[in-house]
């Protein structure tokens, strides 16, 4: 390549990817081809510590060599490698260059013709033909002054390398984490994210009369729109409005549309970020946003404002978000805005997804809004919304295929509704949500709607006591049970309600110095160990006079706390005796004695370890309550049943010893077995 416009430059990384082999693999062939006759390039440059090579001689050493799994490693070399400016030319940051090649690649698109053969100046007549009012090209280009002709040299063969324009286009978006374009990649979805939202934006508009419009009023967003691209293809014609926003992100977006052929238009949105779009649409909203990283609550929430207060009942609209946002607990001013959207009619579907969805963010969950027509026929006190819970359902296609088919559903009418079998959705009335000071997405956990019913569940109880008490030492400790209709109890609640009302307390737990998990006296340790193996974790323990000492706001265990951990997996247990130390990451949840809220430390401990292994979002787990009469009988029957289960433990190792004991001594000799040894239950007093 002619030095004169630049010399494209590889890191060791570039050049595993082009020749499709592991990292580690491009170090062994430098290392062991070093004293042979074709040695690996040397570095031609370092920039901040990492090693550059010159793309030429790396490609023309892969083809002499026969290395890699790439036979069209020079042809793709382009699409890896980076240029870099001649000593000569006045040095530009990556954004300008990165500006610079999107703008030239969306112009050859829509001049049909090769770069590298016209002039700087024809190039930039040519830019202010297609971009006559500056709205996503021409300043770009003007920006790059002297160094127009080679990048439109570089952008030509970028082209060929990825086979087209657009992917040229988006190889170089696809490198946003890399290049420092923070404002995309603090907001880029997962490919499954992507699909989702574009799928259930499709979905919609396949419900509307008309040709697809789809209309994104975000600044900058365009990632959702290039899903809906592909879903389409070249299946039907389809338009987009995106905002007519000022700034870098927007104009790459618009960019972005334009190298992909789309038919775009631009659509009006002031300063408050109102906008107007008549006649039926989709519209898609991913918040924040790529022209508008940093936007809080209260913002989101009013971008959706927007949307609604323009919406008619011949439009629909998809927005994700994080669930914080959407469907989590929210108090004060932003709590007052979601409410007030819940109550235009318009929130058709709340979905709360599983974490992952966000890259820079992947322990941030995302949530759907759905919105619809407002049915404004029907009284405010009998509207519905459908809600769903997947944050723990992987995104499968068959999972994203029926969450649609229940988005779609979700635009009818109560008859409609009815007529339609949901897999995750499930219709609450929104005065209901409204109501509600916690989380809009919960769910009953599944233990409770697969239970049996109380007749079954007695007689089964009935069965396992008596043939228990056929060998129990005491039969009397074990519980008698009838079915009821009466006596309901609370429903369940989320964990983060029940702080919220004061009958549960959350405390953290401490970090203890490595050295100080070693002791073997003082007062127990309880961390992620044993709650993971409880019955065979080696005891750990601490003196209170070096806790004390050392870690002067560490506290104790009460005698009922429930300790619990999130990872690997939701694990909990009851501390009965209490005066144990807490080690993160493990951490307490404290019952209120005074206030319990129905809560037993049993109960809790059982929906915890019940848990689906995913579900680590401990504030929105839901833990079910008991009835304030069935409170004592049912913790008397517990104390009584775990009584039994430590000795039938006991007996257990004690069998265990026993079979250890005969094994080793007959088979080393020192034992001779004579009769049979008659296993029975012990006596009193003999055991």
């Amino acid at each position: 390549m002619d030095t004169a416009t630049g010399t494209l430059r590889m890191t060791l990384a570039d050049v595993a990817s082009l020749a499709q082999v592991q990292r580690p693999v491009v170090s062994m062939w430098r290392k062991r081809s070093s004293g042979g006759p074709l040695p690996f390039p040397g570095a031609a440059a370092t920039a901040n510590g990492v090693e550059l090579f010159d793309a030429d001689e790396v490609t023309a050493w892969l083809q002499a060599t026969g290395r890699g799994n790439n036979p069209e490693a020079h042809n793709d070399v382009a699409v890896y490698a980076k240029l870099t400016v001649p000593a000569a030319e006045a040095p530009r940051n990556s954004r300008q260059t990165f500006d610079g090649l999107t703008s030239l690649l969306a112009l050859k698109v829509i001049t049909g013709e090769t770069l590298s053969k016209s002039s700087a100046a024809d190039l930039l007549d040519a830019a202010d033909e297609a971009d006559p009012d500056d709205v996503f090209l021409y300043s770009e280009l003007e920006a790059l002054g002297s160094a127009l002709p080679g990048l439109a040299s570089f952008a030509d063969r970028l082209a060929d390398s990825a086979f087209s324009a657009s992917a040229a286009f988006e190889k170089l978006l696809g490198h946003r984490f890399k290049e420092g374009l923070r404002e995309h990649s603090d907001t880029a979805l997962t490919d499954a994210a992507l699909k989702l939202v574009a799928a259930a934006a499709t979905g919609l508009a396949s419900t509307l009369d008309s040709r697809p419009l789809f209309v994104d009023s975000t600044p900058g967003g365009s990632d959702v729109m290039l899903s809906i691209v592909h879903q389409f293809g070249e299946s039907a014609p389809v338009t987009f409005l995106n905002a007519d926003h000022d700034g870098g992100a927007s104009r790459l977006a618009r960019r972005r549309l334009a190298v992909h052929g789309t038919d775009s238009g631009p659509v009006r949105v002031d300063a408050k970020g109102a906008f107007a779009v008549s006649g039926p649409a989709v519209h898609v909203a991913q918040y924040p946003a790529p022209g508008d990283p940093a936007l809080d609550t209260v913002g989101i929430l009013s971008g959706i404002e927007n949307i609604v207060l323009q919406m008619d009942d011949s439009q629909r609209a998809v927005v994700i978000a994080p669930a914080r946002v959407l469907c989590d607990a929210l108090p004060g001013e932003a709590g007052n805005l979601r409410s007030d959207l819940l109550r235009s009619g318009r929130v058709r579907a709340i979905v709360r997804l599983q974490q992952g969805m966000l890259r820079a963010k992947p322990r941030e969950p995302q949530a759907l809004w759905v919105l619809g027509p407002s049915f404004a026929d029907v009284p405010i006190a009998d509207r519905w919304t459908m809600v769903a819970d997947l944050s723990t359902t992987p995104l499968t296609l068959d999972v994203s295929q029926d969450l649609i088919s229940d988005v779609v559903a979700s635009m009818g009418d109560r008859a409609t509704i009815r007529a339609h079998s949901f897999r995750f959705a499930r219709l609450v009335q929104t005065r209901v949500l409204l109501a509600r000071t916690g989380a809009l997405v919960s769910v009953p956990p599944g233990r409770s709607t697969t239970a049996a019913a109380g007749a079954e569940a007695a007689l089964r109880v009935e069965k396992l006591v008596r043939v228990l008490s056929s060998s129990a030492a005491e039969s009397s400790a074990l519980p008698a049970v009838l079915p009821t209709e009466s006596n309901a109890p609370p429903p369940p609640a989320t964990v983060q309600d029940l702080i919220n009302s004061g009958n549960l307390k959350y405390l953290k737990g401490i970090r203890l110095e490595v050295a100080d998990l070693q002791g073997k006296a003082g007062s127990r340790i309880l961390g992620r160990e044993e709650l993971m193996d409880p019955h065979h974790a080696e005891p750990r323990f601490i003196t209170l006079l070096d806790f004390a000492a050392k870690y002067p706001a560490g506290r104790l265990t009460e005698p009922g706390d429930v300790v619990f951990c999130t990872s690997p997996r939701p694990a909990t247990m009851v501390d009965t005796e209490g005066g144990a130390v807490v080690v993160f990451p493990a951490r307490i949840l404290r019952i209120d004695q005074g206030d319990p809220g129905g809560l037993l430390p049993a109960v809790v401990a059982a929906d915890i370890n019940g848990l689906n292994p995913a579900d680590k979002t401990w504030r929105n787990w839901r833990l079910r309550r008991t009835a304030e009469a069935q409170r004592q009988p049912l913790t008397n029957a517990l104390e009584a049943l775990q009584h039994e289960q430590a000795q039938a433990r006991e007996r257990l190792k004690q069998l265990e010893e026993l079979a250890t004991l005969i094994t080793d001594g007959v088979a080393g000799g020192s034992l001779t077995l004579t009769d049979p040894i008659s296993i029975a239950a012990p006596e009193e007093g003999t055991a």
